[in-house]
């Protein structure tokens, strides 16, 4: 089914990578294209030395893979620093956006480019 997925040109992703049930055997098997680590493990970046491993870990294996990383719960400037120091791909979190409904994502879009040329 996700391999028919793909062929429609839909992206897969594994959520909260690196808790649960993600193992890292998935990444093997499984026809992925992103992964999003956790935020538990972003929380401590900066501040837990095995946070930081472990992130690096996962954003150095799947870019080995050739799948994309996604960073949850970014909440400050030093976790924003240290995952792009990681080439860590994109990232996710109130330090850029609370939730935003759709009538007011536009505003919200403009605010956050405006923001990002500073």
């Amino acid at each position: 089914m996700l391999e028919t997925l793909r062929d429609m040109g839909v992206e897969v992703a594994i959520d909260d990578f690196g808790t649960g049930y993600s193992a890292l055997s998935y990444l093997k098997h499984l026809p992925v294209d992103v992964i999003k680590i956790d935020q538990g493990f972003v929380a401590g970046l900066g501040t837990d030395r095995a946070d930081t491993l472990l992130v690096e870990a996962i954003v150095t294996v799947a870019h080995g893979l050739g799948l994309r990383v996604v960073a949850e719960g970014v909440e400050t400037t030093t976790q924003l620093e240290l995952l792009r120091s990681l080439g860590c791909d994109a990232v996710q979190g109130y330090l850029l956006s609370r939730p935003t409904a759709s009538k007011d994502l536009p505003g919200a879009l403009d605010a956050a480019v405006r923001a990002a040329a500073r």
